[in-house]
């Protein structure tokens, strides 16, 4: 397996932002044309992407469907979708329109049967977000934490059929202070569903990490701010995550 590099298109307000720990009065926006930016990252190689819908996240139902929609008319890869994505028609209706993976965060918490049941009529398209602030599972777009650890969370779906866990240290999320790497493969060690690596990438290094990890199944890193700023070229994240 190679590790797969998800570039990461947050949206709010239909512009492409980056949030500092999850705080929605911490964005900076980096663009107002979601699809072009898609496009940016094509053209540097990347044949999958990951989007959020920030405001969806809060709001618990899409608000930024219209840039969703003209990234996946665009992208020609694969695109991964989260945020406020709590109901069967949501499900449907993204995998509808042409997306290739759901995230499911809130919801797999509230109503795992959900999760179960679209992981079953949608086999490889489920993904589980587990994301986590000092150890516990964070929800409503990081707004609340629960009292359920990350690997007691990850654990209800391993006979669910979910494609893979979205693992985020929120802590980190938005901040260049490094990925939690040790935390993600101690996830991964742990359940038999393979981890995405999310939050604080902060250059290369993290990315040829957890590259040799992918045995251990960590199966892809999102990044996003790093990009953004310049601190990691993309082209290059793609080469080592292939081995080259």
């Amino acid at each position: 397996m190679t590790l797969i590099v998800f570039p990461a298109i947050d949206l709010k307000g239909g512009q492409v932002v980056r949030l500092a720990e999850g705080d929605m009065a911490r964005a900076t926006v980096y663009g107002d044309d979601p699809a072009a930016q898609a496009m940016l990252f094509a053209d540097a190689g990347a044949e999958h992407l990951h989007v959020v819908d920030l405001d969806g996240a809060f709001a618990g139902d899409s608000v930024n469907g219209d840039a969703v929609r003209s990234i996946v008319a665009r992208f020609p890869g694969r695109v991964q979708l989260g945020g406020g994505i709590r109901t069967r028609a949501a499900i449907e209706g993204w995998f509808d329109l042409g997306v290739a993976r759901v995230v499911i965060g809130t919801a797999a918490l509230e109503n795992p049967d959900l999760v179960r049941d679209a992981a079953r009529d949608f086999p490889g398209g489920i993904v589980v977000a587990v994301d986590a602030r000092d150890g516990f599972v964070a929800t409503k777009g990081w707004a609340d934490v629960s009292t359920v650890t990350v690997t007691d969370m990850a654990r209800r779906f391993e006979d669910a059929g979910v494609a893979a866990l979205l693992f985020t240290d929120v802590g980190r999320d938005g901040l260049l202070k490094g990925c939690n790497v040790e935390a993600t493969v101690d996830l991964a060690r742990a359940v038999r569903i393979p981890v995405i690596a999310s939050g604080g990438v902060a250059g290369i290094d993290e990315i040829h990490v957890l590259a040799r990890h992918n045995r251990d199944g960590v199966e892809g890193v999102i990044t996003g701010r790093a990009l953004y700023d310049g601190r990691l070229d993309l082209a290059e994240a793609l080469a080592v995550a292939r081995g080259a």
